[in-house]
């Protein structure tokens, strides 16, 4: 007990120096905004809020629908990332299109911890992070139960995760959308709640392209695509 008495003593010490000469001492700064600055989800809708939707409003005004049940479909062969939303008759309408900044890897579904890629298929956010290192993010529901099932069947283990969409220029795995962006997408979902976002990425545009051929592509991953397709196949047409 005395130790953890003496621990608390010296970071009380540390902070309350870090205070006193924030204005003199550069590391004093750093501490002080880290141990008293950490932003919360309401902070960051407080910080840029208004502004992010300033951007998109005339969009969803177009589009003639509000920003209440969202789908956010990610392209990754052609980096980019469209918003739709629900209009009066309960159908969709594309909003707008953002341009993916960077996405690693290539066609094909995420199997395994270090792989670089970016999943494929239907998720949701599993939460947001207002401290993220890349400014803002959401946090992506990978792996789904499905992809632990399958992985299971097929003796995959470390199926990774981690799956961001978040700002900044730099990715692996993820999708970096730039922070202006990412601020957008971030106050769209908080504002709706995220159980009323639906994620779906793609391989690519299947009403534009299609997939090249693969006789190695597992029976699940065909069905998938099938799916993906299907599923594209019934939006709206987008403007990009």
């Amino acid at each position: 007990m005395n130790r953890f008495v003496w621990i608390l003593a010296g970071v009380a010490a540390l902070v309350a120096g870090a205070v006193h000469f924030r204005h003199s001492l550069p590391f004093g700064d750093v501490l002080t905004q880290r141990i008293t600055q950490k932003h919360t989800v309401s902070r960051r809708l407080e910080q840029f809020g208004d502004a992010a939707r300033a951007r998109y409003a005339a969009d969803f005004q177009k589009a003639n629908c509000e920003a209440k049940s969202l789908l956010f479909v990610a392209f990754k062969a052609e980096k980019r990332l469209e918003i739709y939303a629900r209009d009066a008759q309960n159908r969709w309408k594309w909003v707008k299109s953002y341009p993916i900044v960077r996405a690693s890897g290539e066609i094909g579904p995420k199997l395994r911890e270090g792989d670089g890629q970016v999943p494929e298929g239907v998720y949701e956010i599993e939460s947001f992070n207002p401290n993220s290192a890349f400014h803002v993010s959401l946090r992506v529901s990978y792996p789904s139960r499905e992809d632990r099932e399958i992985a299971a069947r097929e003796n995959r283990e470390n199926l990774g995760g981690d799956i961001m969409i978040h700002g900044g220029a730099a990715s692996i795995g993820c999708l970096a959308m730039g922070d202006e962006v990412a601020e957008e997408l971030f106050v769209l979902a908080a504002d709706a709640g995220r159980e009323n976002v639906k994620l779906v990425f793609c391989p690519l545009d299947f009403r534009r392209a299609t997939l090249p051929e693969n006789p190695n592509r597992a029976p699940w991953l065909t069905q998938r695509y099938a799916k993906l397709r299907e599923f594209v196949a019934a939006l709206p047409a987008s403007n990009t």
